[in-house]
C-alpha cells in the first residue's frame, strides 16, 4: 500500500467519524417519539452509532501516520520491480 492510498482511507475513515456524530444526533432528535419506549429506543440507537466515531477517527489518525512513516504497512510485503535481463 502506498502512501496516497493510506491517505485516501484517512480521509474517509474521518469524514466516516464525523458523520457518525451527526448522525447519531440526527437519530436521536428525529426519532424521539411519544412514548418512553420510542424515546428510550432513539437514545440506544444514537449512542450506538455514536460509538462508531471514535474507532473511525482513531483509524484514520493511524492511516495518517502510517503514510508519514513508512512505505509499506506492518505485514505487507514490498514488491521490488526487477529489471528485465
Amino acid at each position: 500500500m502506498n502512501s496516497s492510498i493510506c491517505r485516501t482511507l484517512s480521509t474517509i475513515c474521518f469524514q466516516a467519524g464525523i458523520f457518525s456524530i451527526l448522525l447519531s444526533i440526527w437519530i436521536w432528535w428525529i426519532q424521539n417519539g411519544d412514548t418512553p419506549d420510542e424515546q428510550a429506543h432513539a437514545e440506544r440507537f444514537g449512542i450506538f452509532v455514536g460509538l462508531w466515531a471514535p474507532t473511525l477517527l482513531i483509524l484514520s489518525n493511524r492511516f495518517d501516520r502510517y503514510a508519514d512513516k513508512a512505505k509499506e504497512l506492518p505485514g505487507m510485503k514490498v514488491e521490488e520491480e526487477s529489471e528485465p535481463s
